[in-house]
């Protein structure tokens, strides 16, 4: 497992509700859910990030 950072991000009501009723039903924590959002929109906008290719890169979004 890799070290995390702790940052600040900013979220509307709709999504903190949704979220905390997803990890409600799944006990999947929230922070969890975050982190792949991220890693679906740096693989969606790969192409436009500096160096080289991933050797594992990470499953493309449905």
């Amino acid at each position: 497992m890799r070290k995390k950072i702790s940052t600040t991000v900013y979220i509307t009501q709709e999504q903190s509700e949704r979220l905390k009723l997803l990890h409600k039903k799944t006990k999947v924590p929230v922070a969890e859910y975050i982190r792949e959002g991220i890693d679906l929109v740096l693989a969606r906008y790969a192409e436009v990030l500096p160096g080289q290719q991933d050797l594992f890169p990470a499953v493309e979004p449905k």
